[in-house]
């Protein structure tokens, strides 16, 4: 063939120099000499790892309680002094300035940084103490509060960031900026894969009731597997349409004429991937027939019509409704049932910068009812004691109030200096309440609990030292808790 008539590929090639030539030739060595090395890690790291399998030979380091996990985050952030962390005396400080010796000049956000004074808003809901443990519960969350003997609820937890974006990325991924795997990614391209038919981790975002609710954007980012490879990104399912896109045949193909068309491209891909040996060709191969499997295995799992009317009874009515977050815990539920590993639930709403005592209490009431069925529902179908549920946002709010303050209506800004969240099941130690703060609910006083050291508990619960789960990138050790220290709180564990 005349080189005239080379395409301009080809024709590079041709013109390859020495030098690049033995460059290439020196990268493809050492890829294969990294293989030899890293052996079944390595083909782990690069997604070759059949679905249903999977994982990292060695992991868990140790013997793991929770096998699974739900993950229920209230985007937007709940308000701690409305929920959990009752501080009654703040009623005789209503429309008082909190002291300077509390705040001790700590940075604001810009929506009250410039307010010319910060009047102490006690909550106007009522609290009672419930179980063995006596935890204070808001009068908002009835059914959650008859069931603080399985949880264990931590008032200490605090973080560094001060507005959503960051907090909520710093919280999923172990940084504020994105681009790092999230909890479900790193526990995906850890452990693997318990259901060939069905993806590793799966994201439900649900509705919220209230239309006066100011509602926080969340994207993919969130769920992204960052620098691990793409076949561990969380799979969002859809309440409308189809629950996963493109997953269906188009009108006028069958069955038998997707499956061919899925074998020839195979054919396709994997020469593909002989010629360049891009890792992540095989992976598009595998997300093919996953997409193949789940086409029989989707509609099984989204059809509720033989759930019994004990189900609706236990979740609410509201569980019928497709993309409601009592929906989506059944959803959850069924999930992990069918063997997911991760499931991240979104509930949005819960930005409470003005308004509270009206928003509020139907925020609760979204997620209330549904949170007691779904842990119930795991209690009683044995899958509790392995399967770890969490509840909680990504900071707090402020004691004070954002804007005009009156005895029936106040709001509150963000806090990164304590929130409260709780986790049940999976390792975790029922009717415990862990950590304390200030009377003006602003600094913690005992027991603190970074967003760090809540990632490194939940690794513990699935048997894994945080410190030793790491994936090399950009020429660093990466991992979820990042380089700064990180502890287990042991306290909360059963």
């Amino acid at each position: 063939m005349s080189r005239l008539n080379l395409n301009p590929h080809d024709q590079a090639v041709l013109n390859e120099t020495r030098r690049q030539f033995f460059a290439k030739g020196a990268r493809g060595l050492g890829t294969v000499a990294l293989a030899q090395l890293f052996g079944e890690a390595a083909r782990a790291a690069d997604g070759s790892s059949k679905p249903g399998a999977g994982g990292l030979p060695g992991l868990p380091h140790f013997a793991p309680k929770a096998k699974r996990a739900i993950y229920l985050h209230m985007v937007g952030a709940p308000p701690q002094i409305e929920t959990y962390d009752y501080k009654p005396g703040m009623k005789e400080w209503f429309d008082k300035d909190l002291p300077e010796s509390i705040r001790k000049g700590q940075r604001l956000t810009t929506m009250t940084s410039n307010q010319s004074r910060f009047p102490i808003a006690p909550s106007v809901f009522q609290f009672a103490q419930h179980g063995k443990s006596g935890a204070w519960v808001s009068e908002l969350l009835p059914y959650t509060a008859s069931m603080v003997d399985d949880l264990a609820i931590i008032r200490s937890m605090h973080t560094e960031a001060i507005n959503h974006e960051p907090a909520i990325t710093f919280i999923q991924t172990g940084f504020m900026i994105a681009g790092k795997p999230c909890i479900g990614s790193w526990m995906a391209y850890g452990l693997g894969s318990m259901n060939q038919d069905l993806p590793t981790f799966v994201v439900l975002n649900a509705s919220h009731s209230n239309p006066k609710a100011n509602v926080q954007a969340i994207s993919a980012r969130l769920w992204s597997s960052g620098f691990l490879s793409a076949q561990y990104a969380g799979v969002a399912l859809r309440s409308g349409g189809d629950p996963v896109l493109y997953i269906n045949n188009p009108e006028g193909v069958t069955t038998e004429v997707r499956r061919k068309m899925l074998d020839s491209l195979a054919q396709l891909n994997t020469i593909e991937q002989e010629r360049l040996g891009d890792p992540e060709t095989r992976v598009r191969i595998s997300q093919y027939e996953m997409a193949f499997r789940m086409q029989a295995s989707v509609p099984e799992l989204t059809d509720l019509s033989k759930e019994p009317e004990s189900t609706y009874k236990a979740y609410g009515e509201d569980a019928r409704k497709g993309g409601t977050f009592a929906n989506s815990c059944l959803m959850a539920r069924r999930l992990v049932e069918r063997g997911v590993r991760f499931v991240q639930v979104y509930h949005r709403g819960w930005d409470v910068h003005g308004n509270l005592p009206e928003v509020l209490p139907s925020q609760c009431k979204d997620v209330d009812q549904a949170c007691h069925a779904l842990v119930g529902d795991l209690k009683q179908r044995g899958l509790l004691d392995d399967t770890l549920v969490i509840w909680g946002g990504e900071f707090g709010r402020t004691i004070y109030s954002q804007g005009k303050l009156t005895a029936t209506d106040y709001g509150r800004d963000h806090h990164p200096r304590c929130f409260s969240l709780w986790l049940a099941g999976g390792g975790v130690k029922g009717g415990v309440v862990h950590g304390e703060t200030d009377e003006f609910s602003y600094n913690i006083v005992r027991d603190p609990v970074h967003v760090r050291d809540f990632q490194a508990t939940i690794m513990h619960c699935f048997g894994i030292d945080h410190e030793r789960f790491t994936y090399k990138y950009q020429g660093l050790d990466q991992r979820l808790t990042g380089v700064e220290k990180a502890r287990v709180v042991k306290d909360i564990l059963a």
